[in-house]
């Protein structure tokens, strides 16, 4: 053991956190990672290595003494980067963007830089009001009434994903519920969603308790734009009902995962609302544009829902993670989530004149993410926020023309805001099957030059290739580029047949 003489020198004691040497090493990151974006471009897109290819370039156990940084960012350079599928390229057309900034990569130093545990006021009072305050600040760019603001009767939270608004706003609706009708009857509740809702709804609903039978996937259609519709939502509710079930939860989507439909808000509701069922609106993608007013219309009806999520992650430019959710009434949150453990108890969060943001959540400790919204809200204003959601729009519309121009592709979705939807199928009397394989060998293809990277969906039996625009580097230079290379495929694979 060390010596515990007090009169010893301590000149040599580990330091982890020297002012100095912090300086010193985070220019270099800081460097290195500049770097990084500066010639992003020149990475292949998707990863070309094989599994397991880490394991065998790293040693098998960490280094007994110190390595010096420069010798960390060499590895990181030859072995990390090579296994990365480069999000951020602005040759990244797959799933839905990750964007970044300069605004929201200060907010998270600021953010990793006070090391705040926020899970109560007291534990850090700034860390709980800015959160409060960047909510509310959301919530009047979208238009949201004010029943889902702390400045009216309602209030937000910023969880980590669409998974977490999920489940923290069922598990609410559900104890909700159980307290009217008693928990021997959990196994009566059923939920409701498209088939088009994400997946992590499922693994929500599971999470929660309730029982696989009674998850409702109901069926969209290419006659409603791949939405949920109402009169069939009230088809199944109603049959539940006469069955002696107890319609718990609907979710309903603006802008689902393969194409960006919108489920029809106001008319959901309604039937929603008749039958006492908890209505989420999942906008994680969609809702972000909706602070443009030629997208607001998306969010009519808001007002009849219950809670509402959306993450700035996705458009906003505001790094992962960061999952907005609004709720109209906070105090079912509490309810089913609270705990009160004596250690954590004050007078103030014995009182009602201040949010303890733990209640409002699945753990206890969080970050200050709140930070990253309110440097990006800041730093470029409502109007610059617009112009890049515009931009991403515009660049998909573009795209959309190119497809529409060469007739052996079409368009397979309505294209509501960034993604666009389409397949080669240049022998149009030819089966189904020949179809999709020839799109599954032409997405492969491209995929594999690694100067694109797209994915692909299946709506309604029908194979198709996703498109989405919204990379933060991405130029129109980048989308003519695509589609060119987009072109060669489809050249070289039917000059092959």
């Amino acid at each position: 053991m060390g010596s515990l003489d007090p009169n010893s020198d301590h000149s040599s004691q580990f330091k982890p956190l020297d002012p100095e040497e912090f300086r010193k090493q985070g220019h270099q990151m800081v460097d290195f990672i500049a770097d990084y974006y500066q010639k992003i471009e020149k990475y292949p897109v998707l990863t070309q290595v094989e599994p397991g290819y880490l394991r065998t370039r790293l040693p098998e156990s960490a280094p007994y003494g110190p390595e010096p940084i420069e010798t960390i960012l060499k590895d990181i350079e030859n072995d990390i980067v090579p296994g990365m599928t480069h999000w951020l390229s602005p040759n990244f057309f797959a799933f839905f963007p990750a964007t970044v900034s300069t605004a929201a990569f200060l907010g998270e130093m600021l953010c990793t830089c006070f090391n705040s545990v926020g899970f109560n006021w007291l534990a850090s009072p700034a860390a709980t009001e800015l959160e409060m305050v960047v909510m509310d600040w959301l919530a009047n760019l979208l238009k949201l009434p004010k029943t889902f603001m702390f400045s009216g009767s309602g209030g937000g939270v910023i969880q980590n994903t669409t998974s977490e608004s999920l489940l923290v706003t069922l598990i609410a609706a559900r104890d909700h519920v159980l307290d009217r009708i008693g928990t021997d009857n959990m196994c009566k509740l059923v939920v409701y969603g498209s088939d088009q809702t994400h997946s992590t709804f499922t693994k929500a609903c599971k999470i929660a308790g309730i029982c696989p039978p009674n998850i409702r996937s109901i069926p969209a259609t290419i006659d409603t734009g791949f939405s949920l519709s109402p009169a069939l939502l009230r088809k199944v509710v109603g049959a539940d009902v006469a069955a002696g079930l107890v319609p718990l939860y609907l979710c309903a989507t603006v802008g689902t995962t393969s194409t960006t439909a919108v489920d029809p808000l106001t008319a959901l509701a309604d039937v929603a609302n008749e039958y006492g069922i908890w209505v989420h609106v999942d906008a994680a993608y969609g809702g972000s544009a909706c602070i443009c007013p030629e997208f607001r219309h998306y969010l009519n009806g808001i007002e009849r829902v219950n809670s509402l999520s959306l993450s700035p992650h996705k458009w906003l430019l505001s790094y992962l993670d960061c999952s907005c959710l609004w709720v109209k009434n906070p105090s079912r949150l509490v309810k089913a989530l609270g705990t009160n453990p004596e250690y954590l108890r004050s007078k103030l969060s014995g009182s009602d004149s201040v949010v303890d943001y733990k209640d409002w959540q699945v753990g206890t400790g969080r970050r200050f993410k709140s930070l990253r919204l309110w440097l990006v809200l800041r730093s470029y204003g409502v109007t610059n926020l617009q112009s890049h959601i515009r931009s991403d729009v515009r660049m998909a519309k573009m795209f959309e023309g190119l497809v529409k121009s060469d007739p052996r592709f079409e368009i397979m979705a309505p294209s509501r805001f960034a993604l666009v939807c389409f397949r080669l199928n240049p022998y149009l009397g030819s089966g189904s099957c020949y179809t999709e394989t020839l799109n599954r060998k032409l997405l492969e293809w491209i995929n594999s030059t690694g100067r694109v990277y797209m994915t692909h969906t299946v709506v309604c039996g029908v194979y198709m290739l996703r498109f989405a625009v919204g990379a933060t580097l991405t130029e129109e230079r980048h989308v003519f580029a695509a589609w060119k290379l987009i072109q060669a495929g489809a050249d070289a694979l039917l000059n092959d047949i």
